[in-house]
């Protein structure tokens, strides 16, 4: 068995109230969060820090309204290598990171080698800024992109239910 089903293994009922809590909303003091899950705070921030040791809780972050900056448009794009080389690997993967308007990009199966998330504060933006820079990316054959007209779902909550 390999560390991470051991790691997994010993989280219990308090640990996963703490992860989905701290989903919800990662300002939370440890004091309420020991409301929540009804332990002590000293106890809350010992499992919180092992959380973040064993490497559960990666980062912390504040979640920025993309519309109310600016931001407006998102487009889900679907890209294809010429060649699956690693330089031409490396110099999408290398480039893409660079981009700020990319949140997201997933190496994937099937027709496309990649698929992005990307955001834009408008279409022509989003059209020379983005997606023409992606076509000139050596070794790019083909990107197809779909505009997001409205989300229906968007969360960065993880199901937690399978852990126990």
């Amino acid at each position: 068995m390999n560390s991470d089903s051991n790691e997994l293994q010993t989280l219990d009922k308090f640990d996963t109230s703490l992860l989905a809590a701290l989903q919800e909303d990662a300002s939370i003091t440890h004091q309420q969060l020991s409301e929540q899950v009804h332990l002590s705070a000293s106890q809350v921030s010992r499992r919180v820090q092992r959380l973040r040791d064993i490497g559960l809780i990666t980062k912390t972050v504040a979640l920025v309204d993309s519309e109310r900056i600016g931001l407006g448009v998102r487009a889900i794009a679907h890209v294809a290598l010429r060649q699956h080389s690693d330089a031409e690997r490396v110099a999408f993967e290398s480039t893409v990171s660079a981009m700020d308007e990319v949140l997201q990009c997933f190496s994937v199966s099937g027709e496309s080698d990649y698929v992005l998330h990307v955001v834009a504060p408008d279409l022509v933006s989003l059209s020379r800024r983005v997606l023409q820079r992606l076509t000139q990316i050596p070794g790019v054959s083909n990107v197809r992109s779909s505009v997001v007209l409205e989300r229906i779902k968007s969360t960065t909550r993880l199901p937690l239910k399978h852990l126990g």
